[in-house]
């Protein structure tokens, strides 16, 4: 495998203006006009099973109607008093599985409301004008320590301000934001949303933040459960699985999620080295953007190689067509079996009802650069309950620890999305909140 400064991973493989183009906005925003269009196509359902999808229980309908009688600041508040990163959901949710999935236009007619258009649509009239929707209640004397200011971190840091407490948010990167400012393909939130967001969200007041601290190495659980009241946990997977075969080691293989990391935090996509023939391993959101950016930064070849199914595969059935629009491969049924110098050996699988396991038959891709997108694990627990390699909770992310809590990617249960994590994230507050005031 070459290294990323030999031939075959090289940077500038596109001009600057086809990088541009193809980092844009996947999505471009609605309109007014456009808006009110689109929210008249709600049928305003009476059991609205779009809420019922909705992880944070977003009331849609009332959302939807407020757009359509003229009022997105109202319809903001309704998604933001459920979801406080409503914006950044309604950019990266797979919609298509969730809300406008259950939605009855898409079982009638095979096209369901645009509600995360739509949604996007109301926060943004909000998240760009001075001041803060929500106050602050009345001081309790609480403080509490959230540690990792993704998803979860950030919902569960809100609510607990806005309930009275005061809160210190450490994370161990430069930015708060989590996925959302590392994790998240750049074409799906531009021009530094994430960023504006999280300061955004902080206008509440009643937060402290401190980035550059990591669990485990500049703070620890026993210290912290002393300094403060409670402490939530949301501090995500940081380890990435390894293949686990032959030339594992080789230069040029390297983790999806670091590559994503980089080309989020650079200042110019023409930099960025990108393999002429690029592998991703794996069948997730991470293996689709890690896939779909090597595309756009100009790789002539980019496949995507899943060991099952395309029915078990976790990236949406709209996130497979959106890779295979851009002329992104995908190989279902074939596992890594060898990485060579220029190419990579992959083997055919088959699931009798017993496992899944290699068949023995193997084909070869030519590869100088190789994504590993195979899942990721916890890197530090505290010293708490770990099941299924993840921390033990129960209830509301309650752990086995007292006055500890845990949400978003690196509890049990959930779904790994950012959707998932901020409610999780809101329900340890109110949790918390209970605990803490005896309410």
């Amino acid at each position: 495998m070459t290294s990323p400064t030999a031939p075959g991973i090289v940077a500038g493989r596109l001009s600057a203006d086809l990088l541009t183009a193809g980092f844009a906005d996947l999505h471009a925003p609605l309109d007014r006009h456009e808006a009110h269009v689109a929210a008249d196509r709600c049928y305003f359902c009476y059991d609205a099973p779009c809420m019922t999808a909705c992880p944070t229980g977003i009331d849609i309908p009332l959302f939807i109607r407020q757009i359509s009688t003229g009022t997105p600041e109202a319809a903001a508040r309704t998604i933001l008093e459920s979801n406080i990163l409503g914006g950044m959901c309604a950019r990266v949710c797979p919609t298509e599985d969730l809300c406008e999935g259950a939605c009855v236009r898409e079982a009638a007619e095979g096209k369901p409301v645009e509600i995360g258009r739509l949604q996007r649509y109301a926060t943004d009239t909000v998240l760009t004008r001075q001041g803060h929707p929500f106050t602050r209640a009345a001081e309790t004397g609480k403080r509490v320590a959230v540690v990792g200011a993704g998803p979860a971190g950030l919902s569960c840091a809100h609510r607990l301000a806005m309930l009275g407490h005061a809160v210190t948010l450490y994370d161990a990167r430069p930015k708060a934001g989590g996925l959302n400012e590392y994790g998240i393909a750049a074409y799906k939130s531009t021009d530094g949303f994430a960023q504006r967001e999280v300061a955004w969200l902080l206008g509440i007041g009643g937060i402290t933040l401190d980035a550059g601290k990591v669990l485990g190495g500049e703070l620890s659980l026993d210290t912290l459960s002393d300094e403060f009241d409670a402490v939530f946990l949301g501090v995500g997977l940081g380890g990435v699985n390894a293949l686990g075969i032959d030339g594992d080691d080789h230069d040029g293989v390297r983790d999806a999620v670091s590559f994503i990391a980089e080309l989020r935090q650079s200042t110019d996509l023409s930099a960025l080295p990108v393999g002429r023939n690029v592998v991703v391993i794996g069948g997730g959101m991470t293996a689709v953007d890690a896939a779909v950016q090597s595309k756009l930064l100009g790789a002539e070849s980019v496949t995507i190689a899943y060991r099952r199914g395309r029915e078990a595969m976790g990236a949406s059935r709209y996130e497979q067509d959106l890779a295979a629009s851009h002329g992104v491969r995908i190989l279902f049924n074939v596992k890594p079996h060898a990485v060579h110098a220029d190419a990579i050996d992959l083997e055919y699988t088959s699931d009798d009802g017993t496992g899944l396991r290699g068949t023995g038959e193997t084909m070869t891709l030519s590869a100088d650069q190789v994504f590993r997108a195979i899942g990721q694990t916890l890197t530090t627990d505290g010293g708490l309950t770990v099941e299924g390699r993840k921390i033990k909770v129960t209830g509301a992310g309650r752990t086995t620890r007292d006055g500890v809590w845990a949400g978003g990617d690196c509890a049990l249960g959930g779904d790994d999305l950012t959707v998932t994590a901020v409610a999780q994230g809101r329900d340890a507050a109110l949790d918390i909140h209970a605990v803490l005031t005896g309410a």
